[in-house]
């Protein structure tokens, strides 16, 4: 498939696993998981387009396993990724917007419509998931002390570090 194909079909996936599974009469069970060839059916293309996605797609947002296929995190619909509570590393960070700033060093960050907040180990990630909406501004998190302070933090399986929330006082700005 061409680039912008596989784009087009990953947008497609991800509505349907993460957002919008009864649009296509799909039923996800508690961990988010559908039937492979249920999904292809009714997504109406083939297992090699939808295998070719999942092993193209660069932040790798699907599994497949065991003939059954899920999103890996950013779900909107209630979902129980079943991921363990692991120790972060000391820093993690954010990529948003300059005009977000203000309402997020206030409030900190909070999930919105997704399950988590999601936060990433490298500031070279953090600068592409900011740039999808312009320019970007980079956040640190001081994912340390908020371990220490109790907080749990889990990471998907492609190495999204999702949190609850992130209270103001853990966020600085990067200075990168």
């Amino acid at each position: 498939m061409e680039d912008k194909d596989v784009i087009r079909l990953s947008k497609r996936m991800s509505k349907h696993l993460r957002h919008q599974p009864e649009r296509l009469g799909l039923t996800l069970d508690a961990a988010g998981w559908v039937d492979l060839d249920e999904f292809v059916r009714k997504l109406g293309t083939t297992h090699e387009q939808v295998r070719e996605v999942v092993a193209r797609n660069d932040k790798q947002r699907f599994t497949i396993a065991d003939g059954r296929i899920r999103a890996n995190q950013g779900h909107t619909v209630a979902v129980d990724l079943d991921l363990p509570v692991v120790e972060p590393p000391p820093v993690l960070y954010h990529g948003t917007v300059a005009k977000f700033l203000p309402d997020i060093m206030r409030e900190g960050l909070r999930p919105m419509s997704r399950h988590d907040v999601h936060l990433s180990a490298t500031v070279d990630t953090a600068v592409r998931v900011g740039s999808r909406r312009g320019k970007p501004v980079v956040l640190e998190v001081d994912s340390a002390s908020m371990h220490a302070d109790g907080h749990e933090f889990r990471v998907s399986a492609n190495g999204v570090w999702l949190a609850a929330s992130v209270p103001p006082r853990y966020l600085r700005e990067h200075a990168g």
